[in-house]
């Protein structure tokens, strides 16, 4: 514990202040020392250079000083590039054993000289005399000589050739004094190596150092341009921050501190700090090495910005809510900010504060993108809607701009900005409609370019994802330019100007009323445990008192209610909240205006839960508190938004920590936690402030090592983690066939349970979304995070993305057998807290249907709530029954063996194959000497006790006993054979008999080499039998050899036998004797092939038929875990399963998992039974935890980020109707043109009807009066073509084509079906052409 402690402050606290540079006793001393040389190079080199007032000879000072550094890395990194360039491709040169180097240079065998030079030539000498060497002596020798560091280079590396009096072996870590004061190294025993490096051509040195050492001393940049960009970013660093110098802005002390800060820039580009604070990552991290460099950077150039800005007073201030915004004095505070900012740097590297680049620049874009333009959330650093967002910005502003300098005459709106807001409106919805993930894209135009081969087991999800995508596409064809004209219409009728004030109060107060009912009093009543007061929801789905839910989740009333209300919350009320703001307050700040509009709308669109508690503060404070305060409603608006957003972080944080620390709950996970504890207590003020921090800069705040204390971490994004870490199953698909027999790595629970959890996320993005916008899972918003319980199945679901009818997830699953500490936190989210009667410390019970106090006052002391007790999603039951209990004895194994033998048959009977396998003359040679009536099979597979056709008088198999037991099954499979051509002969000598004589003794022989030959034992029948399962038939018998006749016999015949073959045993303990019938077990097997899978789990076949929803699967797993050997036999079935939906606090999530990322990976705590992984039922922390990215944390199961489309949801579509698409509205024209035409031809006819016609279509009226609808002018010859969607009106066979006509109604109904008919002529030519546009456009 000590040891680990000071390996902590040496590579993390001194280390992270340094920028790299910590002494490693573990390393050599000359490695050391190099480390120390260098950094007091990089920090004492800027003092040597004169700090001169600004003038005009400051920039070539910094110049100088960027060139010298430049220089100094340039060397250091080519150096370091070419050798370990040499370390990969160059050639190894064993020395041979030497004693003591104690004269003149002299060649060793295996040294030619220096390339083509001879061996007589001599080489440079370099020679130290004294008592006693040093590597402070070798620095003053080298600082005289004036090449301190390259000599330092050829000291760590070379060894001159011809070789020097003066050598050195970097093994040891002293040097030795030898009698004759020469400085000598005693070799070892055992042979040396050396590299070879070569320096020109004919020109190399001996290196004797290798990669490991060198690693150590320097870090390694693998590419060409990696060595540049360092090198640039070590100039651009020492220009910036020496012109900073020079400029004055340090002063005393601060000038010190400002150079540590440079020099632990630029040593961090030498050797960096591994791993970081802010590393997310085990193991050495390219992409942090660039962090503090880059983060100095950007600094000092803002900081030079800022002061040039300041003085200069160019930029034109402006005012928001009282505060000045870019004077003079405001840009020089944020100058001085950014100074002491950039001092604290060794202490903001220290904790963490900054993430690594790539990260920053993604939170930053998703900030921007959430609180400026709307977004809900970025995938990942490739989100292509950001700059979507700034085009559309772009557009939007300058039609603002246009409108507002345009003269308005009052009461009317000018044109122009009544474009603006229809394309407002238009662009906005059609934003929030789109997922962030250019993938999504990618995929649906790729997938219509490519052509796909036709598989066995077809997955339909693709399809309709990609159809789903299409058809939103289709709908933003005719919505946004209709969305368009309906808002350009509104807002050029003055309606919002002529109505003012009234309109904005009676708006505010519906979209409050309407949002409260929406998102307050339904979600509550809907919930487990409403207001945290009452047992039971008051709005029930009709599942949640079922017991077993055998169907689908029932669409109730109230979902409908609360589908409509946010319907009319999206389109009609927050959009006309915002159309009135922009027109009564259009005046000044068109960028203000644009990105305020833009903001609101999508965030109406897409999130509405939270809106309406912005709306009313707004209202309330900036129309009635503080109306002096307020710039223009939407503006407000706006800003409140920003703020509130905040302001939920910071409630959130705060009962975490509330929840987390508290007392009489607090769970301690080892002597850490009970030592924090009271340490805590007094810096709660502390803690409240840095809630405050993190939630203004959106970072986490987790416990340290899962104690009391709690600190800021680094931002981070939605998704939380930097890596896009999935999951990748272990299968023969990616693993090598010696590997699967010998070892089969996939074989161990967790990789084949993992299935499972592919299979519901499958099952989520199919209704997800549509559940989530029926409100089945409460109130939702971006971030959020979710549990999924039931019987075997828990997961996390993680919210990153919201839009317009989708949804982007990710889900995480945690072991099927978890820990004991995830079994508690298990029990605590499962059981009911209906039953609890306590008050304090008696049980005076509670009043009917309501908590009690204990159980209300628990409830509120949790960082999770239920959701939902019966939450419905399509899955499988998995029952597995061990193997070993169902053939322990031999009357099972020798059922097992007579259903494999008749599984065999089954298969040979049905092959396509079997006439050829018959004529086949190396399988009729091979299987002549079965014909002979002593023929006798007595290898020792065969057993009296498993095989129902073995002969004990012959000690063996005989046809004759075979024939006995099988002839008439054979004779019944034959019988049914499909499309028989050619009657095939069944009787005891046939050629169809000795075929499945001989495969049936192939198949039991292959059983029995599996086994080693020892199938009479359960242990090694069983291995033999999962080895033919899975598909290892070794064939060691050479009467067995003509199989490979044809490998089909094997692969379609003896392989599927043996599966077959476990299923029919599994039947049989349900109905014994039913199998006995030929018919009944002939029509099993059928019903098996048809409905049935079985295979092994490790076949891909597996995994593609559970996520093509496969009925029914089987497999024989072999599981090896915890000194287990088990054979289980898993049998799924798909059905509905019912889940417990547990919402859990976002941030409380967010806080553990960077806790635990900060521990494993900064901290090193490698311990498995460690505090911070302890169950804590409060917080669900063991988890929470369990279900970060591997390593840190020990899912099964981690899916890619997926996305849920609301299109795909059948209940939503029946409550919305399907989308405003071209191909729905020229289908939904052609539909009511139809009944249209039916029901005009049923009111003409006499004593028709409507209902008629629209039952029957042409045929009832036709019944009705046959002879009405041609004339002699308008022959039924002559009529159009029925088509698809129209109803084809002919005359019935044998009547008369001119009738007579005898009334004026009858030829008025022949005018008008001549008319139509010619009209549906018409329509088909114009509609035609146009769906199959439709149709074909995807963008």
């Amino acid at each position: 514990m000590g040891s680990q402690a000071l390996q902590i402050l040496r590579q993390g606290v001194w280390a992270s202040l340094t920028g790299g540079w910590y002494v490693d006793p573990h390393q050599s001393t000359f490695s050391n020392c190099f480390h120390l040389y260098l950094w007091i190079f990089l920090l004492a080199f800027p003092f040597l250079l004169p700090f001169s007032p600004p003038n005009s000879k400051h920039l070539v000072v910094a110049g100088v000083y960027c060139a010298v550094v430049a220089a100094f890395f340039t060397v250091i990194k080519a150096v370091n590039f070419r050798l370990h360039a040499m370390f990969d491709l160059g050639e190894i040169v064993e020395k041979r054993q030497a004693s003591l180097i104690t004269d003149a240079p002299r060649l060793e065998e295996g040294d030619d000289g220096s390339g083509g030079h001879d061996g007589n030539q001599h080489g440079y000498v370099l020679s130290c005399v004294s008592d006693k060497l040093t590597p402070g002596h070798f620095l003053a020798y080298s600082c005289k000589c004036g090449f301190i560091y390259s000599f330092f280079l050829i000291r760590m590396m070379f060894d001159l050739n011809p070789p020097l009096c003066l050598q050195f072996d970097l093994d040891h870590e002293s040097l030795h004094e030898s009698h004759e004061n020469t400085l000598m190294i005693e070799e070892k025993a055992k042979p040396k190596q050396y590299y070879r490096f070569w320096v020109l051509p004919g020109k190399w040195l001996r290196v004797r150092y290798d990669r490991l050492a060198l690693l150590a001393l320097l870090d390694r940049n693998r590419g060409v341009g990696e060595n540049v960009f360092a090198v640039m970013l070590a100039s651009m660093v020492a220009f910036l921050g020496f012109l900073l110098l020079l400029e004055g802005f340090f002063r005393d002390i601060w000038v010190f501190q400002f150079c540590l800060v440079i020099a632990s820039c630029q040593y961090s580009l030498l050797k960096s700090v591994q791993p970081d604070a802010a590393s997310p990552m085990h193991g050495h991290n390219w992409v942090i090495v660039y962090s503090r460099p880059v983060y100095f950077c950007l600094c000092c150039a803002l900081i030079w910005v800022l002061d040039l800005t300041g003085r200069s007073g160019h930029l034109q201030p402006f005012s928001l809510y009282g505060v000045t915004f870019f004077s003079a004095h405001f840009l020089l505070c944020a100058r001085d900010v950014l100074i002491v900012f950039a001092l604290c740097f060794p202490v903001i590297f220290l904790f963490g504060l900054l993430p690594q680049v790539n990260t920053f620049l993604m939170c930053l874009l998703e900030q921007v993108d959430m609180h400026i333009f709307g977004g809900t959330g970025k995938t990942g650093p490739n989100s292509k809607i950001f700059f979507v967002d700034v085009l559309v910005a772009s557009l939007l502003y300058g039609f603002c701009l246009g409108a507002i300098n345009a003269p308005w005459e009052h009461p009317h709106v000018p044109v122009l900005f009544s474009v603006f807001c229809g394309l407002l409106l238009a662009l906005s919805y059609h934003l929030s409609r789109q997922s962030s993930d250019p993938v999504i894209l990618w995929s649906v135009y790729l997938y219509s370019l490519v052509l796909h081969p036709p598989l066995e087991i077809k997955d339909p999800l693709p399809g309709k994802l990609r159809d789903s995508v299409r058809e939103i596409f289709h709908s933003d064809l005719v919505m946004c330019p209709l969305m368009a004209v309906i808002t350009f219409a509104i807002s050029a009728s003055t309606v919002f100007i002529a109505l003012q004030p009234a309109l904005s109060y009676i708006l505010y107060m519906v979209a409050g009323v309407v949002g409260f009912l929406t998102h307050y009093l339904l979600p509550q009543l809907r919930k487990q445990l409403p207001w945290f007061c009452l047992a039971h929801p008051v709005l029930r789905s009709r599942e949640y008192s079922q017991f077993e839910v055998r169907d689908a989740a029932q669409l109730m009333w109230f979902e409908k209610l609360y589908a409509w209300l946010q319907c009319v919350e999206k389109y009609v009320i927050y959009p006309a909240v915002v159309l009135n703001s922009l027109t009564t307050e259009a005046h000044g700040r068109a960028l203000f205006i644009s990105l305020a509009g833009m903001k609101l709308l999508r965030s109406s669109f897409c999130a509405p839960s939270l809106q309406y508690v912005t709306l009313s503060f707004t209202a309330l404070f900036f129309l009635f508190d503080y109306p002096h305060f307020s710039e223009t409603f939407l503006l407000d608006y706006f800003f409140m938004s920003i703020l509130f957003s905040k302001l939920w972080d910071l409630l959130y944080k705060l009962r975490f920590v509330l929840t987390y620390i508290a007392p009489w709950q607090i769970t301690w996970g080892s002597a850490f936690h009970a030592f924090a504890q009271p340490f805590a207590v007094p810096h709660s003020a502390m803690l409240f402030v840095q809630a405050v921090f993190s939630a203004l800069f959106s970072t986490p705040l987790n416990p340290v090592l899962g104690s009391a204390v709690f600190v800021t971490s680094y931002t981070r994004p939605v998704k939380f983690w930097e890596r896009d870490y999935n999951t990748k199953r272990v299968d023969h698909s990616n693993t090598r066939l010696a590997t699967q027999l010998d070892r089969n790595p996939g074989a161990d629970d967790n990789n084949l349970n993992s299935i499972f959890y592919e299979h519901l996320t499958r099952s989520l993005q199919h209704s997800l979304c549509g559940d989530l916008l029926l409100g089945r899972w409460g109130n939702y918003t971006t971030g959020d995070c979710f549990i999924l319980a039931s019987d075997y199945l828990n997961a996390l679901v993680h919210v990153i993305e919201i839009g317009n009818g989708l949804v982007t997830f990710q889900l995480r699953g945690l072991e099927f057998r978890g820990t004991y500490c995830q079994q508690r936190e298990v029990e605590a989210i499962t059981e009911g807290v209906e039953e609890d009667e306590g008050c304090c410390c008696c049980e005076p019970g509670h009043l009917p249907h309501m908590l009690s106090f204990n159980a209300a006052f628990g409830q509120r002391w949790l960082a999770w709530e239920v959701a939902a007790t019966k939450y419905v999603l399509e899955g499988y039951s998995i029952s597995d029954n061990n193997a070993a209990s169902m053939l322990q004895v031999f009357d099972l194994r020798k059922i097992l063996i007579t259903y494999y033998v008749k599984s065999i048959i089954f298969y040979v009977s049905r092959s396509p194959k079997l006439e050829e396998w018959l004529a086949n003359e190396t399988v009729q040679e091979a299987l002549r000497p079965c014909l002979g009536p002593a023929y006798v099979d007595s290898d020792p597979t065969f057993n009296l006790n498993i095989d129902e056709d073995y002969d004990h008088r012959a000690s063996g198999v005989t046809p004759t006993a075979f024939c006995m037991v099988y002839l008439d099954w054979i004779q019944y499979c034959n019988s049914r054979r499909p499309t028989v051509s050619v009657t095939l002969d069944s009787e005891r000598d046939s050629p169809l008999i000795t075929l499945c004589f001989g495969l049936c003794i192939l198949g039991r022989r292959a059983l029995g080499t599996a086994s080693h030959s020892m199938s009479a034992s359960l242990e090694p029948f069983l291995y033999g039998l999962h080895a033919l399962f899975k598909g290892d038939f070794r064939i060691t018998s050479p009467r067995d050899e003509w199989v490979f006749a044809d490998m089909d016999l094997l692969n379609r015949v003896v392989a599927p036998g043996v599966r077959m073959s476990l299923k029919l045993h599994q039947d049989h303990f349900t109905s014994p004797d039913e199998y006995e019938d030929p018919v009944v077990l002939y029509d099993a097997i059928t019903a098996n092939e048809e409905k049935m899978l079985i295979s092994h789990e490790g076949d891909p076949v597996w995994r593609s038929a559970i996520l093509a929803n496969m009925p029914s699967l089987l497999a024989l797993r072999h599981v090896m875990d915890d000194g287990s050997d088990e054979y289980k036999i898993i049998m799924l079935n798909k059905r509905f399963l019912s889940f417990r939906v547990i919402k859990v606090n976002r941030e409380c999530v967010r806080g553990l998992w960077a806790g635990q990322q900060q521990e494993l990976v900064f901290l090193r705590n490698r311990n498995p039974e460690r505090g911070s992984i302890q169950n804590a039922k409060q917080a669900l922390r063991n988890m929470i935890n369990s279900s970060c990215d591997q390593p840190i944390g020990y899912p099964i199961y981690v899916s890619p980020l997926t996305t849920s489309y609301a299109g795909g949801h059948t209940q939503l579509r029946s409550v919305w109707g399907g989308p405003v698409s071209p191909h729905n509205i020229y289908t939904w024209l052609i539909s009511s043109w139809d009944r249209l035409q039916k029901g005009c031809g049923a009111g003409c006819n006499s004593g028709g009807n409507i209902e008629d016609s629209d039952c029957g279509g042409g045929s009832t009226s036709i019944s009705n009066n046959p002879a009405a609808h041609t004339t002699q002018s308008t022959p039924a010859s002559s009529l159009p073509l029925p088509q698809p969607h129209f109803t084809s009106i002919h005359p019935p066979m044998g009547e008369p084509r001119t009738p007579p006509l005898t009334t004026a109604s009858d030829v008025h109904c022949l005018t008008a079906a001549s008319y139509y008919n010619n009209v549906n002529t018409v329509s088909m030519l114009i509609t035609q052409p146009w769906n199959s546009l439709c149709n074909d456009c995807v963008l």
